[in-house]
C-alpha cells in the first residue's frame, strides 16, 4: 500500500496521480473489445458461443442461453429461507426507494397561455447486466432489476456469465425472478452488451443497458452507446474514507477491506488529518485482512490499490475526495452537515460511524450501481428516473397562439427559416 503525507517532497505531484482520475480506457483494451464486437456483429449467437467458450470455459449452444422454466423452479426450491428473507427485505427497500424518487407528469402554462409540459414513460425493453465470475452479485439484482420493476419497464431481459458448470447460482436466478427479470441468459462479458445491444436471433435488442461490470464491460458499454442508451459506467469497486481525527480504526479498515475484496482493479482510499488514526488504520488493515477467505483479491488490492493520505486540513482532504470522485465515500467527521454540501463529485456518501457501505451495497434502498474511476465528476448513480422515458408536451390554443406569432416570425427572419414563421402565421385568427 502506498501512504503518502503533506510535508512530504512531491506531495502534489504524487497525489495527483492517484486522486486526479481520466477514465479513458487504454488502446489495446480498446482494440480487443471493439474486435469481439466486430465478431459478434457478423457471427451473432455462434460468435458469442465462441467467446463464452473462450472466456468463461463453458460450451453453450446459442439454443441453450436462455434459462429455462425448469431451472427457475428448482432455484426456489434450493435456496434458504433466511437467503429469500434477505432479498425480500432488500427489495422492499429499493423498490420504496424508487417510487418515492420517481418522477411523475407534470404541466403549466407559459407566457403566452401555451399549455406546456412533461410525462415520463419506462422503456418498453431494457437489458440488465448482473457481473459473476467469483462472486455472483445476488445485490446487483436488486439494485437494478427491482428499479426498472418499480418503474413498470414490460420486459427485462438480463444476461450474466454462466459458472464452470455453465449453469447460474440458485440465489442468483431466485433473485431475478423475485425481482421481475422476464428473460435471462448465460452470457456475460463483452459479448452480452454486444447481444442486448445489436440484437441477435436469440437475444433480442434492447433500448438501453443498465448494469456494472469489470473494464472490459464498460468499454463494451462506450463503445456500443448510440446503438442503444446506456446507464452510465460503473465499473471496478472503490471507496474513499475521509476523517478527522474522530474516526474508529477498525470501522475505517473494514469499510476499504469490503471494497478491496473485490479484487482485480478496485481502488481504496483512506484519508485523515491524524497521523495516529493514518497508522491505527494501516495497521488494523494487515490484521483484519489475515482473518477474510478472499485472499487473493486483498492481498491485490491491498498492494497495488490502496493509498493512505495525511492531509493538512478537512478542506485539503475535501478537495483530494472531490478530484478523486469515489464510488463511495464514508464520511467520518464531527461536523459532516458543514463537509456534505463542499463533496460533489461523490456516487454514494455514508455518513457516520455505523453507517457502513456493505449496508448501502446490499439493503438500505439507493442503488449501488455507482460511477467510477473518477465518471462520478459527469453522472450520478443509477435511480429510477433512468427507466423512465422524458417526453415534452406542447398544446397550443387560437388566442395562446396570436400572443406567439410576432416571436415566431422573429426568430424565423433570424435564422432565414421562412417555412417555420409561414407555418404560424398561416394559423393566426383575427
Amino acid at each position: 500500500m502506498q501512504q503518502l503525507r503533506f510535508n512530504d517532497p512531491g506531495f502534489q505531484k504524487k497525489v495527483a496521480k492517484v486522486f486526479v482520475r481520466d477514465a479513458e480506457p487504454d488502446d489495446i483494451l480498446k482494440s480487443k473489445v471493439s474486435e469481439i464486437i466486430e465478431s459478434i456483429k457478423k457471427g451473432k449467437d455462434k460468435a458469442i458461443s465462441k467467446f463464452t467458450k473462450s472466456f468463461d470455459d463453458v460450451d453453450i449452444a446459442p439454443s441453450k442461453f436462455r434459462v429455462n422454466e425448469s431451472d427457475l423452479s428448482s432455484a426456489v426450491n434450493e435456496v434458504s429461507a433466511q437467503t429469500k428473507k434477505a432479498i425480500k427485505l432488500s427489495q422492499r427497500n429499493v423498490q420504496k426507494f424508487a417510487l418515492a424518487s420517481r418522477r411523475k407528469n407534470w404541466k403549466m402554462r407559459n407566457d403566452q397561455g401555451v399549455s406546456v409540459g412533461e410525462i415520463y414513460q419506462p422503456y418498453s425493453r431494457v437489458g440488465i447486466y448482473i457481473p459473476g465470475g467469483s462472486a455472483p452479485l445476488v445485490s446487483t439484482v436488486l439494485m437494478t432489476v427491482a428499479i426498472a420493476k418499480a418503474a413498470k419497464v414490460k420486459e427485462i431481459v438480463v444476461c450474466t456469465p454462466p459458472g464452470k458448470n455453465g449453469k447460474i447460482c440458485s440465489e442468483l436466478l431466485y433473485a431475478l425472478q423475485q425481482c421481475g427479470a422476464t428473460s435471462i441468459y448465460r452470457v456475460g462479458g463483452v459479448q452480452a452488451i454486444a447481444a442486448m445491444s445489436l440484437g441477435t436471433k436469440v437475444i433480442p435488442k434492447v433500448d438501453k443497458i443498465f448494469g456494472p461490470g469489470n473494464s472490459f464491460v464498460v468499454e463494451a458499454k462506450r463503445q456500443l452507446f448510440g446503438n442503444v442508451s446506456i446507464d452510465l459506467l460503473p465499473g471496478p469497486s472503490e471507496i474513499l474514507v475521509l476523517s478527522d481525527s474522530s474516526g474508529r480504526a477498525d470501522f475505517i479498515a473494514s469499510d476499504l477491506l469490503a471494497q478491496a475484496e473485490h479484487g482485480g482493479d478496485s481502488q481504496v482510499a483512506f484519508v485523515t488529518t491524524s497521523s495516529k488514526l493514518l497508522e491505527s488504520v494501516k495497521e488494523q488493515l494487515i490484521i483484519q485482512s489475515k482473518s477474510l477467505s478472499r485472499q487473493k483479491q486483498i492481498r491485490e488490492v491491498l498492494k497495488n490499490g490502496t493509498t493512505l493520505v495525511l492531509v493538512s486540513s478537512l478542506n485539503q482532504g475535501i478537495q483530494l475526495a472531490n478530484d478523486f470522485a469515489p464510488e463511495h465515500l464514508s464520511l467520518l467527521v464531527n461536523k459532516p452537515k458543514e463537509v456534505i454540501p463542499k463533496l460533489n463529485t461523490s456516487g454514494a456518501i455514508f455518513v457516520g460511524p455505523y453507517s457502513a457501505v456493505a449496508i448501502g451495497d446490499f439493503i438500505a434502498g439507493p442503488s449501488h450501481t455507482l460511477p467510477t474511476g473518477g465518471a462520478g465528476k459527469s453522472f450520478s448513480g443509477l435511480t429510477v428516473d433512468m427507466f423512465q422515458r422524458r417526453t415534452s408536451i406542447v398544446e397550443v390554443s387560437k388566442n395562446s397562439l396570436n400572443k406567439s406569432v410576432e416571436s415566431v416570425k422573429a426568430f424565423a427572419e433570424i435564422e432565414g427559416l421562412d417555412a417555420h414563421g409561414e407555418s404560424v402565421l398561416l394559423r393566426r385568427t383575427d
